[in-house]
């Protein structure tokens, strides 16, 4: 059997943000959402990234020019061959992104064809994906903070994210007070999180770090940037709040060096190489002996953590979860903290015709 890829499409979504969002060292008021459909033997995959409008133009230029002819059943073969393609460009950042998306909806249209779920083409462990909910972000007052984290607890989630590191951590004292009031609101069982997204320099992570053990937070996300490893190992050697990085992984190299500086890989199959990517990162962690968690794009990343076994949870991203409803019909339900896997065909997911309300490109 084979299906040569016949057409290759993308577009491009843009969803302003309800209010203006921030994190540690970047502001936002909109998330972009480029996708790709593939066809072959009259079935459509589809596959999407977090990134921008160049990422269709990436995929419009050169990729779809890779992809077009060649058999949709061999992906492994695709990955290499679009990498490869790359090698003038760099293969990561703005391009890693674009070979995610297609590399989403070769997988899923490699189901389709098949007649199966996308968890069961990979191997299902689990039908039940378990989320913690995030976002939290530092332009967030008590009333706002307030009400997401009742959304999060209305959902079952047995652990909850805010953001920290606010303006480059030039206010510690405002990230730990959001940091108890989240435990107030949070209640007893429920475990805290915090991402720095590199906000702060080795030494003010190590002391803000401190007062997290304190406080009893587990997760300490990217305290410094996730290219400072050597300061991430050294954190991870003196908190007691698991140490986490992963989510600007692009490959199995990048993979590599921060497993051994981290207490649980993240990676983003947006970003990382699509599902083929993914799986590959995942590897390294196991042979590390870690878990792995996936980064943002819960709906997309159900049916590859259902294959997983040393998955720790997925990002139930805020943003992510409300705009993915908008983008896309079939998005996997939570209840009682977990993500509800289909049985498919693929990922059970296709593009909303109502979307083009938000359609740039």
């Amino acid at each position: 059997m084979s299906a040569p890829v016949t057409a290759v499409r993308t577009a491009v979504y843009r969803f302003p943000t309800p209010t203006p969002e921030a994190d540690g060292t970047l502001s936002w008021d909109a998330t972009t959402a480029v996708t790709v459909e593939l066809d072959a033997g009259g079935c459509t995959g589809l596959g999407w990234t977090y990134s921008s409008a160049a990422a269709a133009t990436l995929v419009d230029d050169l990729l779809g020019e890779v992809l077009r002819g060649r058999d949709a059943l061999d992906v492994p073969g695709a990955a290499e061959a679009v990498h490869r393609a790359g090698r003038n460009l760099g293969t990561r950042g703005l391009y890693a992104q674009a070979q995610s998306a297609a590399d989403i909806a070769l997988c899923d249209l490699k189901a389709r064809l098949l007649g199966v779920g996308l968890a069961d083409l990979f191997g299902r462990v689990r039908d039940r994906v378990p989320v913690y909910g995030s976002g939290g972000f530092t332009t967030f007052d008590d009333a706002q903070l307030a009400e997401q984290v009742a959304g999060w607890r209305a959902a079952g989630c047995t652990a909850v994210k805010i953001k920290i590191g606010e303006s480059w951590g030039t206010r510690t004292g405002r990230d730990l007070a959001r940091v108890r009031r989240l435990r107030e609101l949070a209640g007893d069982g429920v475990a805290l999180m915090v991402d720095a997204n590199g906000g702060y320099s080795p030494g003010q992570a190590r002391r803000v770090g401190a007062a997290l053990d304190e406080l009893g937070v587990v997760w300490f996300e990217e305290p410094v940037s996730s290219d400072d490893t050597a300061s991430l190992g050294l954190l991870r050697g003196v908190l007691g709040c698991d140490v986490a990085a992963g989510e600007y992984v692009a490959d199995v190299r990048e993979a590599a060096r921060l497993t051994p500086v981290v207490d649980c890989l993240q990676l983003d199959a947006t970003r990382c190489g699509g599902y083929t990517g993914w799986l590959r990162c995942a590897a390294l962690a196991e042979a590390a002996g870690l878990e792995v968690s996936a980064h943002c794009a819960p709906s997309l990343h159900a049916p590859v953590a259902a294959a997983w076994p040393r998955l720790r949870h997925v990002e139930w991203f805020a943003d992510h979860a409300r705009l993915e409803p908008l983008l896309v019909d079939g998005v996997p339900e939570v209840t009682d903290g977990a993500l509800r896997v289909g049985t498919g065909p693929g990922h059970g997911m296709t593009l909303r015709a109502e979307a083009d309300r938000w359609r740039t490109a």
